[in-house]
């Protein structure tokens, strides 16, 4: 499916691009990986001055009035360069959530924040079954309170503010907003594989500022966006990934000749971009239907299908590029392997796999 982009998103898919190209090479992410904030705050800087934190953000609110596609074509760039940025957390889950959920006075208060890219974030949903929420919150005399626990909160270390989904007695699932430094917060924190900054929050009477009550559907709207953004995310590691072996099959040579002359390793290649662009025709097909642009009725099955095929995919693009760089796609110094690292890691956001099989075959969980 080819997408044509407007002129501001063609602009900023383009300085994007040259932005992260000169400040996000594997060897400047790398430096970023041992960073202790594990990403750049300069860059992250700079991305706001671009806009990038703005892109979909509500005119009314310092944004630009973007949409999914928005999110579509920044994930994507993102992607590519195997970003460490906290724009998933921050930006597409967070700032949505409360440009859906929040009062005029608390839109008032974070989204121009988040869109000058001065306020982060973290979106504190990692529940193994998505729709299902363990933490639980109660109402006091002296407001809400929430007690629990949520593993892998991308980038919690390094937010301002938590948005944290709990049960409520006779209210389901209700959405918070807690400072990360009140009492009752611990953060402790870690690193996934492929070096993303993430934390396991603990809550024990920490108090909440309710934005509202999480419907199912509204809920699974955010996380559609959610999976959208992370599908999009995907196919940027994929186009990079089959860029770096395309790129080797012309240079690597054996025996006097070039690898790439090999007629096994050419079906191969072209097996890795079919894989790439039927992921990509899905991933802009989803960001359509959530942005109302096509002729989809809903956009939740359509989220089921891409999440389950583009990781499918997105695995075999990125394992058969380790596999044809023979040794040296293993090694820490290399890029190629490192993308299927962060694969692994963005198929478990919002689900993963198999838990979308389940759903398109009709499960539950």
């Amino acid at each position: 499916m080819n997408l044509q982009l407007n002129d501001v998103q063609q602009q900023l898919q383009d300085s994007l691009a040259r932005l992260l190209a000169r400040e996000y090479d594997f060897g400047h992410r790398q430096q970023y990986v041992a960073n202790e904030p594990g990403h750049s705050p300069e860059v992250w800087a700079r991305l706001a001055e671009l806009g990038v934190t703005a892109a979909a953000m509500p005119e009314a609110h310092g944004g630009f009035g973007g949409d999914a596609v928005d999110h579509m074509v920044v994930s994507e760039a993102l992607g590519k360069c195997l970003s460490l940025e906290p724009y998933h957390g921050t930006v597409v889950m967070a700032s949505t959530a409360i440009d859906c959920l929040g009062s005029p006075t608390q839109q008032a208060k974070l989204l121009p924040q988040i869109a000058r890219g001065e306020l982060q974030v973290a979106w504190a949903h990692g529940e193994a079954v998505p729709c299902r929420v363990a933490m639980h919150a109660a109402h006091g005399i002296d407001g809400w309170r929430l007690y629990g626990r949520k593993p892998c909160v991308l980038h919690g270390t390094g937010a301002d503010y938590l948005l944290v989904t709990a049960q409520a007695p006779n209210e389901g699932i209700q959405l918070f907003l807690i400072n990360a430094r009140a009492t009752g917060v611990s953060l402790a924190g870690g690193r996934l594989i492929d070096g993303t900054p993430v934390a396991d929050l603990t809550l024990d009477d920490a108090e909440g500022e309710r934005l509202g009550t999480l419907t199912p559907a509204l809920l699974q709207r955010l996380l559609d966006t959610g999976i959208s953004a992370a599908c999009s995310e995907m196919v940027g590691a994929m186009d990079t990934a089959y860029s770096l072996t395309v790129s080797y099959l012309k240079t690597r040579k054996q025996f006097g000749r070039l690898i790439g002359s090999n007629q096994a390793l050419q079906h191969r290649a072209v097996d890795m971009l079919v894989a790439l662009e039927q992921s990509r025709s899905l991933s802009v097909s989803l960001a359509l239907a959530l942005a109302g642009r096509n002729d989809l009725t809903g956009a939740t099955v359509p989220s089921h299908v891409a999440k389950a095929f583009i990781t499918r995919h997105a695995r075999q693009v990125c394992q058969e590029a380790i596999q044809m760089h023979g040794g040296i796609g293993m090694t820490e110094e290399y890029a190629v392997g490192h993308y299927l690292r962060r694969i692994l890691v963005l198929d478990q956001l919002h689900g993963d796999m198999q838990y979308h099989l389940g759903r398109l075959e009709g499960r539950a969980d």
